[in-house]
């Protein structure tokens, strides 16, 4: 069987490699903003924001910006987002459509959108070669059980990349064998407001009165993740939850 073609060793046109950035998939959650404070250690990061037309967004893309304005940095460019519409491949009655996820002590399994990386990297490696980037990170963490969040699929889908963009792209998950309780300790080590992070699948409206920040409904199984890893971590939980925990 003949060899698969090998990755091209030198990108088109794009800055000096000490000066490319690291472009980060960055959600609003928690995982991502810690992520994109742990890479920023490192050089100058893209943060790239995907709309894909999921109930939570307009309140998460609320929380990106009011997160952003707290990492002020001349190695952060500015964010970018693209669109990325998944109403014609899930169903209307989805849950991630309506807003009516899964109960607070579900399984990982019911909270799958499937094919979301797959999805969320194609486009973002267009906007990596364009930028220059040669490497594209995103923040699943340790016991992510699903197909596109393993190392293997990030290696295969980091090669098509580069071979279909002819533009070397790498695609990683440095805190693939972390778990969210050694992020927050992380996020605390590199002054994260983590306040700033929704990971909320029904956030409600900030209340005006006080910061008009979304809060977190307390009653989706992100939300029982969240309350479980600051706990785990010793940290004191800055969250504001609608709801107490249901146990």
């Amino acid at each position: 069987m003949p060899s698969p073609p090998a990755r091209p060793t030198a990108p088109h046109t794009h800055p000096a490699q000490h000066d490319a950035p690291t472009l980060v998939l960055l959600s609003g959650g928690l995982d991502s903003a810690v992520l994109l404070a742990h890479e920023a250690t490192r050089g100058p990061v893209l943060p790239v924001y995907v709309a894909a037309g999921l109930s939570w967004e307009p309140l998460e893309r609320q929380m990106v910006t009011a997160f952003l304005e707290t990492r002020r940095s001349p190695t952060l460019l500015p964010l970018q987002t693209i669109d990325l519409p998944v109403g014609d491949v899930y169903p209307s009655g989805h849950w991630a459509i309506t807003g009516r996820p899964p109960a607070y002590d579900t399984p990982d399994a019911d909270v799958y959108l499937v094919g979301r990386n797959v999805l969320l990297l194609a486009k973002a490696g267009v906007v990596a070669a364009r930028a220059g980037a040669t490497r594209v990170v995103l923040g699943p963490l340790a016991g992510n059980p699903f197909p596109d969040a393993r190392p293997a699929f990030f290696d295969a889908m980091g090669q098509a990349l580069s071979l279909g963009l002819e533009h070397r792209l790498v695609v990683e998950a440095p805190f693939l064998s972390w778990e969210k309780s050694a992020v927050i300790r992380r996020g605390c080590e590199l002054g994260v407001d983590l306040a700033r992070t929704l990971s909320c699948m029904n956030p409600v409206v900030g209340d005006a009165i006080a910061e008009a920040l979304p809060r977190h409904c307390g009653l989706c199984s992100k939300c029982r993740e969240r309350r479980d890893a600051f706990a785990e971590a010793g940290v004191a939980d800055p969250t504001p939850y609608v709801h107490a925990s249901p146990r």
